[in-house]
């Protein structure tokens, strides 16, 4: 595919955040500008943007324009409402690392940009005062200061926009050295173009395969309750020209036990310093079965999804959704007796045992997963 035919599911142009609304697909391609850090929030929550990297992408714009106009006269003064934005938009998705880890990097490019000013501003006293002026305070910084600060904001955005889809670029080329011309592949959930800046993560090698003519045969998981499978996936690669079957989620065993699927390909919301990862809803029923298959199961990991500050799955906070979501939200009339109970977790986590191989943007991690995903921090 050429670059301009990939979907970009999160535009910055002219000052506006735009949003290509994923709950209106496959009916629907419509982009919606969020204007507010209510809106940004929203969004998330509602999974009008969603895929880790796309939702860390959407948060750095989303605080820009959170504060972009502020009337902040100092820097302290802009600093806290910094502060209150992203801790507002860090509530939307908890289990996402990604939503939580843009906001920090935003934050630490404001910090960073604030210790120069305060730096400039002692240099600017220390000659004044030498000249027998009185010096002014670090803190006291002028207007000119919190526009420098938007303009880092943004800037920061961007980087991490770009710095995505170099990620997922290099994360498709690893994949591909896992990868045969000719195989059967089953993903679940959706970790496409559409949820990153482009390419994405666990299907940037078929996207990269399938230029290189590898006919790949793609089978995709529905991915109850929200049916990202069957909405997201199946549409944008048959939109690519990619040869792709939609299952139901308990069709998975039996694709397998057929012969059809030579590996699974999956994405990552949050991985474990242990190698445990979580992911949408299902994907560590079908690690189970492909361990049965013996079916190599890879897992498609941003370093800036790998959280090294939770030793296990079992410390990852899973979010909890509205019931409605399976008996009601895709049907005409509800599809279960009023009132009945619902449990409705938006994600499990996968044991590191049942994960063939990491992939990242720097390369194939295999086990010992604490050992050798740590290797990728060390400078």
């Amino acid at each position: 595919m050429k670059d301009e035919e990939f979907i970009v599911p999160v535009k910055f142009r002219d000052d506006r955040l735009l949003i290509l609304d994923q709950t209106l697909l496959p009916g629907e391609e419509k982009y919606i500008e969020l204007e507010t850090k209510e809106s940004v929030w929203d969004a998330i929550l509602k999974l009008k943007v969603r895929g880790a990297p796309a939702i860390g992408v959407a948060a750095a714009y989303g605080l820009y324009i959170s504060v972009r106009n502020s009337k902040a006269e100092t820097l302290d003064e802009f600093g806290s409402e910094i502060e209150a934005a992203a801790d507002y938009l860090v509530t939307a998705r908890p289990t996402a690392v990604n939503l939580a880890w843009a906001l920090q990097r935003m934050k630490q490019r404001f910090a960073s940009l604030c210790m120069d000013a305060a730096n400039d501003s002692k240099m600017a006293g220390d000659q004044r005062t030498a000249g027998g002026h009185d010096g002014k305070s670090g803190t006291d910084f002028r207007h000119s200061d919190v526009d420098a600060a938007k303009a880092a904001l943004l800037d920061e955005a961007e980087k991490i926009r770009i710095e995505d889809e170099e990620s997922c670029r290099a994360m498709g080329e690893y994949g591909l050295t896992l990868l045969k011309p000719g195989m059967g592949i089953l993903t679940h959930c959706n970790a496409g173009t559409l949820a990153t800046a482009k390419y994405g993560t666990c299907l940037a090698p078929i996207y990269l395969g399938s230029e290189q003519g590898y006919d790949f045969r793609v089978f995709a998981d529905e991915t109850r309750p929200l049916l990202q499978g069957a909405r997201l996936t199946s549409w944008e690669l048959s939109k690519a020209g990619i040869d792709v079957t939609l299952i139901c989620d308990n069709m998975a065993s039996i694709v397998m036990k057929n012969g059809w699927i030579d590996a699974i390909v999956v994405g990552c919301d949050r991985m474990a310093a242990n190698g445990d990862g979580a992911n949408k809803i299902g994907t560590s029923g079908v690690a189970i079965l492909a361990k049965e298959y013996g079916i190599p199961f890879y897992m498609f990991v941003p370093t800036s999804t790998i959280d090294l500050n939770t030793p296990t799955g079992d410390d990852i906070k899973i979010e909890l959704r509205e019931g409605s979501e399976i008996y009601e939200m895709w049907y005409e009339k509800p599809m279960a007796p009023e009132g009945i109970k619902t449990y409705n977790p938006s994600f499990d986590v996968t044991a590191a045992k049942y994960i063939t191989a990491v992939v990242t943007e720097k390369g194939v991690v295999r086990p010992p997963y604490k050992e050798n995903l740590a290797k990728l921090f060390e400078k």
